[in-house]
């Protein structure tokens, strides 16, 4: 790979030209990596419900043309000035939100939001100079969240890559970039339930299962999960989940119905839908004296989160996470080797494998809500 080094690298890309329209592979034109960033080949990518959702572009800025994709695995082909704690051939994850490891955010112990690298869904450039590192016939084609994955090769900032075990399998480790950490994490860094408690689940998509994945390594003994799915119960159990309320059944909020089959409330709640009222019940179904509510999923850029003060005096507690509380870097590394100590169940996740060429299957199993997890080989 090293011969590439320095050089533009053409190969395939699915581009996004406009929103909801299906993908096309392109032959795009990647520039190589300037000051802390790194061209990595990719190996295999998953498609995330956050792809879907600026794909759409319905609740978000419209940016395009566009390179989604943001949870893969993939090997650096070659690094740019700066670079010292990646190499050639090293194995990575790369990561929606970043760890520069100087500003206040990444020094403290408590929190993951680096100042220079967080999360920024309109930025379609490099931090380094303002400009794509893809394009077509030199027309610029927008990154996305620093990561861009539906892509066989990216450049990627250095401080958004995790190094990891070169023995850990690409195609099963590669949802721990996003999915697996946000919802994991969620529950296991941030809600901490205690062995023996009572656990509601709000969304039993991936992430909403891997929240529910982590109530039940943490000895949860009820874990009820809140979606207005039904089909998707029965998967549900593979990840612990005990007990299912389907809003749509009930006719008072189901923040009541949660208290009355749980004598007052859940002692923990994790949100993973994004949806509002879903937010605001899952912060009025918790335990009073003593309940934490967890919020993960991404709310419309308008929406505004309403409760009584008292459900506060009352001494129940409200938290947001962002990955999981996981810092890329510094944390990423070890999650992996839980799965590779088989401390972790990667593969309940992965429901459907495609080839890159059929990428817009992975969408469709998505829209049609069949899928957790769709595997996308970049070979």
């Amino acid at each position: 790979m090293a011969a590439t080094a320095g050089q533009v690298i053409v190969c395939k890309a699915a581009v996004a030209w406009e929103a909801g329209k299906p993908l096309v592979l392109e032959d795009v034109e990647v520039a190589p990596p300037q000051k802390m960033e790194v061209r990595i080949k990719i190996l295999y990518t998953s498609l995330c419900h956050t792809d879907v959702y600026f794909w759409e572009a319905k609740g978000q800025n419209p940016v395009f043309p566009r390179i989604l994709g943001h949870e893969a695995g993939g090997i650096v082909e070659s690094v740019g000035e700066g670079v010292t704690d990646l190499a050639p051939g090293d194995h990575v994850l790369p990561v929606f939100t970043g760890e520069c490891k100087e500003c206040a955010h990444c020094k403290s112990e408590e929190s993951n939001m680096c100042d220079l690298l967080r999360i920024n869904t309109d930025r379609g450039v490099m931090l380094h100079d303002a400009k794509s590192r893809f394009s077509i016939n030199g027309k610029p084609i927008y990154h996305f969240l620093g990561t861009s994955t539906f892509s066989e090769y990216t450049v990627i900032h250095v401080g958004c890559l995790a190094k990891i075990n070169p023995l850990a399998p690409l195609d099963k480790v590669c949802i721990m970039s996003c999915g697996f950490c946000t919802g994991f994490g969620a529950t296991v860094n941030v809600a901490k339930p205690k062995r023996g408690s009572s656990v509601a689940i709000f969304g039993l998509g991936a992430v909403g299962l891997a929240a529910a994945e982590g109530a039940r390594v943490s000895g949860a003994s009820r874990i009820i999960g809140v979606d207005i799915n039904p089909s998707r119960f029965e998967q549900a159990k593979k990840f612990g989940v005990t007990e299912f309320v389907n809003p749509k059944d009930h006719k008072k909020p189901v923040q009541e119905v949660i208290a009355d089959i749980t004598d007052g409330g859940v002692d923990r709640s994790v949100e993973c839908t994004g949806n509002i009222d879903a937010m605001i019940s899952a912060f009025e179904c918790v335990h009073d004296g003593w309940g934490v509510a967890v919020l993960v999923g991404v709310p419309h850029k308008e929406a505004t989160f309403r409760t009584h003060p008292g459900n506060f005096l009352n001494e129940r507690t409200l938290k947001g996470t962002f990955f999981g509380n996981y810092k890329p870097r510094s944390d990423l590394p070890g999650v992996v080797e839980k799965y590779m100590n088989k401390e972790l169940e990667l593969e309940k996740f992965i429901t459907h494998k495609v080839p890159f060429s059929e990428i817009n299957k992975a969408f469709d199993y998505m829209l049609k809500g069949e899928s957790l997890r769709c595997i996308i080989r970049m070979e």
